[in-house]
């Protein structure tokens, strides 16, 4: 009985896993969609003015975890 309980708690974990490896993957692919930098032609060119660097930097911000942490595996979000 005990043996399947802990297999039904590995696969829930997997399951977990799984999903939340999406969700982060999601949020990724949405930020770097909207970002106003996806929409420049010439990705190397300096902002003009201080507004436009503004826009640029107006998208979202990413959070990157401590060192401890990213050695554990956790992924920047």
């Amino acid at each position: 009985m005990a043996r399947g309980i802990n297999a039904l708690a590995r696969f829930g974990r997997r399951v977990a896993g799984v999903i939340a490896e999406c969700n982060y993957a999601q949020r990724r692919v949405t930020t770097l969609m909207t970002s106003p930098d996806a929409y420049l032609t010439d990705r190397d060119q300096a902002p003009d003015d201080y507004a436009e660097f503004l826009f640029r930097a107006s998208g979202a911000l990413t959070r990157e975890p401590g060192a401890s942490r990213r050695a554990n595996g956790q992924l920047v979000g």
